[in-house]
């Protein structure tokens, strides 16, 4: 009975792997594609069942990859060997997006900027404030998270942020932070924070392109919505 069953589930397990290698994730249940991670470093033990209480746990797709470990060893028949393959792929995706962006011109390509930030802008639970360095051609040279916490004029220093920008040898910047409520409207403290950040990096010479908020899924460009423009000196646009 155990050969039998083992020989079921590699049968099934090759079906899945035949139908990836053949058309990709078209067709996939997200069920089957936390399965198919799961089964990396699972040998032998029918990946199912884990497969969908995780997802019935974490409700999507994307909140069983943004899972922490602890999180997902929960699930039974998930563990620290096994979840392998799901944190594996997250980490994949994030470096791909990443170097996607490195050096090159991000400063017109909000929607892919956004892509890179809303995966590896991981704590949903509290603001996360991070800006990109850019050389004097626009080309991402580093990133770094400078605040975390509720973003107010009070909690974030434009002299950090120059000084960053300055130890990065950056030429212009572009910001980012989370709302985790989800809705990526600016708020008044948004704005008045991005000002005070422009003005700030104005007299030392650095530019400001962007800043970005993200929701759930969603973004809110500062750039594409013309604030940034009408925050420089001489505008007749108030803001």
């Amino acid at each position: 009975m155990t050969d039998a069953k083992e020989h079921k589930g590699a049968g099934h397990r090759r079906r899945l792997r035949e139908k990836f290698l053949a058309s990709g994730l078209d067709g996939f249940h997200d069920y089957e594609v936390i399965e198919l991670l799961l089964t990396l470093a699972t040998p032998r033990r029918d990946c199912k069942e884990p497969a969908k209480a995780a997802l019935k746990r974490f409700k999507t797709l994307q909140g069983v990859f943004e899972a922490s470990e602890e999180d997902l060893c929960g699930i039974d028949n998930i563990g620290p060997t096994n979840v392998f393959g799901i944190k594996l792929i997250k980490a994949v995706a994030d470096r791909y997006l990443e170097k996607r962006l490195v050096k090159r011109d991000p400063v017109n390509n909000s929607r892919e900027l956004f892509d890179y930030l809303y995966g590896t802008m991981r704590d949903k639970n509290r603001e996360c404030f991070k800006a990109l360095f850019l050389d004097a051609k626009n080309r991402i040279i580093g990133a770094r998270t400078l605040f975390e916490g509720t973003l107010t004029a009070s909690s974030v220093y434009p002299r950090e942020v120059v000084r960053a920008a300055l130890d990065q040898h950056a030429a212009a910047l572009i910001f980012a932070h989370n709302h985790p409520s989800g809705d990526p409207n600016p708020s008044a403290e948004d704005i008045a924070v991005t000002r005070q950040l422009v003005e700030a990096c104005r007299v030392m010479g650095i530019t400001v392109h962007e800043h970005l908020v993200i929701g759930d899924n969603r973004y809110f460009s500062f750039a594409d919505a013309g604030y940034i423009s009408r925050m420089t000196p001489g505008s007749e646009a108030p803001v």
